[in-house]
Parts: C-alpha cells; sequence; structure tokens
C-alpha cells in the first residue's frame, strides 16, 4: 500500500455576508485555519453590491499560498 501526502500550494475562497464586519471576521477565522495548513493571504479582490432595496452586500475572494 502506498501513502502518499501532497501539499496544498494555492487555495481560493469565497466570501459573502451582509455587513463589512461580519465580512471580515469570516475571512479572519479562515485565516487562522489556513495558517495551520501553512497557507498565507496572497491576494484579497472584494466588491460591494447594492440591491434595488437599497440593502448592501459584501463578498470577498481570497488566494491564499503556500508558505515558502
Amino acid at each position: 500500500m502506498n501513502f502518499h501526502l501532497d501539499l496544498i500550494e494555492d487555495k481560493v475562497e469565497l466570501f459573502e455576508a451582509d455587513s463589512i464586519k461580519v465580512l471580515e471576521e469570516k475571512i479572519q477565522s479562515q485565516i487562522e485555519a489556513n495558517k495551520a495548513i501553512l497557507l498565507e493571504v496572497h491576494h484579497v479582490s472584494h466588491q460591494m453590491h447594492v440591491t434595488e432595496e437599497g440593502r448592501r452586500f459584501y463578498s470577498a475572494l481570497v488566494h491564499f499560498k503556500a508558505k515558502r
């Protein structure tokens, strides 16, 4: 039986929330979780959308890369 482990080199995660504070909390929580598997933030892209009712909707894409 062969047992082989591959390290995760890149990981992209998407987040969404109704407030910027909740979005930041979600991202920060995942940053801490990814530190355990030796990933760090490489790039963050975020957007805000306003619905027809005037409500704001926040989303973010976070690209994690392996620490070198």
